[in-house]
Formats: C-alpha cells, sequence, structure tokens
C-alpha cells in the first residue's frame, strides 16, 4: 500500500468529528462534539479559528444560502458565518435528554439524513432521520447503536451506512425521487483487530474510505469486492471521520480523538485530537447543499 504524507492541522479536540468542505470559503470545517467548538481551516492561509457553542456540535453541513446548518445536540440550526446568528430549524427525540446526534449528510435531492445515539451507547436507542424542505424527520432506520458514515454512489442508486458497533458497511437501493431505502446487502465485513468504522466518504472510482476508530487510520475500502485496498496511516489511534476537499477534491480532511486514551497514551500519541490533511491520488464529490426553505 501506498505511503501517504500529512499535514497535522492542531486542534487537540477531545472528539473531532464532522468533517466538512465549504467551497464558497474555500475551507474545512470540523467540530469538537464534547467541548462545544467549531473549526474552520482556511486553505490558502493555513489558519484555523475557532467559535464556541453552548451545546454539542456533532454534524456540519451547508443550506443553499451558504449558512451553515449545525446539528446541536438533537437540534438542527441555520448558522450565520458573518452575524454569528443561531436560526433554530427542528429538533428530534425531545424526550431522549441523553441523545444527541451524531453523524449527518446531505443527499444529491438536498434532504438532510442525520442520525442519533445514547450518549450511554445503549444499544439500539439511536435512528436515522431523513429531512425534507418541510423539516419534518421522517424515521427511516431504528435500532442503531452508534449511527455513523453516510455516502451515496455518483449514480443515487445506492446508500452506504455505518452502524459503527455491527463492523460492517451496509448497502441499501436508494430512491432518489422518494428519499427510499431498502437493506440489500453488507458490503463490507470490518475485522475488529484493525478498528471499528465511522465516518466515511466516497471517491469518484466508488470507493469508499472510512474513519476506523481504534485502527490507526483511514481504510479505502471497495464495496463491490469487499476488499480492502489502501490505508492511511496516522499517529493516533482513535480516528473519527473524513471528507474529500481542496481545490480539486483530492484533499482528505481526517478528524481524530482524545477520547478513551490514558495519559500514558495521550503522552505517546501527543496529536490526538488533531485533525489532518492528506492528498490521495483519488477524487471526491463537492458536498451537497440542503434545500431547505
Amino acid at each position: 500500500m501506498k505511503t501517504y504524507n500529512y499535514t497535522s492541522v492542531p486542534s487537540q479536540c477531545f472528539l473531532g468529528e464532522g468533517p466538512y468542505w465549504h467551497h464558497d470559503r474555500q475551507s474545512f470545517f470540523w467540530v469538537d462534539i464534547e467541548n462545544g467548538k467549531l473549526f474552520e481551516h482556511k486553505i490558502s492561509s493555513g489558519k484555523t479559528n475557532s467559535i464556541s457553542f453552548p451545546y454539542r456540535p456533532a454534524v456540519v453541513l451547508e443550506g443553499n444560502d451558504g449558512n451553515l446548518i449545525l446539528g446541536l445536540d438533537r437540534k438542527l440550526a441555520r448558522y450565520n458565518l458573518e452575524t454569528k446568528e443561531l436560526t433554530w430549524l427542528l429538533e428530534v427525540e425531545p424526550e431522549e435528554s441523553l441523545h444527541r446526534f451524531n453523524d449527518g449528510k446531505v443527499d444529491p435531492k438536498g434532504r438532510i439524513w442525520i442520525g442519533t445515539l445514547s450518549t450511554k451507547f445503549t444499544k439500539g436507542a439511536g435512528s436515522l432521520y431523513c429531512i425534507d424542505q418541510d423539516l419534518i424527520p421522517q424515521k427511516k432506520l431504528s435500532d442503531l447503536t452508534i449511527s455513523n458514515g453516510m455516502a451515496w454512489t455518483k449514480d443515487s442508486e445506492t446508500f452506504y451506512f455505518i452502524d459503527s458497533p455491527t463492523q460492517q458497511i451496509q448497502e441499501f437501493d436508494f430512491n432518489i425521487d422518494t428519499g427510499a431505502i431498502e437493506l440489500k446487502r453488507i458490503a463490507v465485513e470490518i475485522p475488529q483487530d484493525i478498528g471499528t468504522p465511522d465516518g466515511m466518504c466516497i471517491d469518484q472510482e466508488g470507493m469508499l474510505w472510512v474513519a476506523h476508530y481504534g485502527g490507526s487510520g483511514v481504510y479505502r475500502w471497495n464495496p463491490n469486492s469487499g476488499e480492502l485496498v489502501d490505508k492511511i496511516e496516522l499517529p493516533v489511534p482513535h480516528v473519527t471521520s473524513c471528507c474529500f476537499g481542496g481545490k480539486d477534491q483530492d484533499h482528505l480532511l481526517i478528524t481524530t480523538a482524545q477520547e478513551n486514551l490514558t495519559q500514558d497514551q495521550l503522552k505517546e500519541y501527543p496529536q490526538s485530537g488533531d485533525a489532518f490533511l492528506v492528498k490521495t491520488n483519488t477524487k471526491g464529490f463537492l458536498p451537497n447543499p440542503a434545500q431547505l426553505k
């Protein structure tokens, strides 16, 4: 497998997640869920800024107006980067005080897909929702434990999804017109000795780049054969998510975490919690903006 060079972006997140490429701003965003921080890294200057919230931000998306859409605890909000104003859009599972959003993406039709989990990681407590222009969450999957990575194929006919503790990448038939999904098969079975599958993105060749929590890297899987075809090795154990971005969509921004590491392990892996930029030999896709009213 190829050896990749990486550039570290210091952020020292307790739980870095939610990487997102904002094309208009030519910058990457990501969050530190437990410390309530939103980071923005400008490619041109190499500078990183952060904003703090009194909530747990887990998901960064973009609306069709250029504003961010953030998943904060169990609520979705529009966030104006210029005025710093939050506009609340909706809440899911209001009766579940221990629940929060975990991962989210926008499908090719502009619908938001976003999952929940219990902060106690209660088995089967989480769900996956689809949110259209009417802002009414529709539950697509239930009995999830850690709702995580999502990706759609270029032809919009297939949806990939990860519920982390299953150690699987599930493949669903996807109806772009209705948003209906139907489980087709298990595309990839991931051995536990190389970590747990977390966040995920897809490249233009249809390969899946998956962050492995406890696996010290991002692994490139062929969902058609189930085979591992490449790996980006990183100097930290807990790798949480990744997304393509950059001028040519050929850079991965990778988030990592300090959680579940002892003090001795943090000394051994001092870059845990930082983000990493890696140039790949393939390209991803621009993220879809959410088509909200």
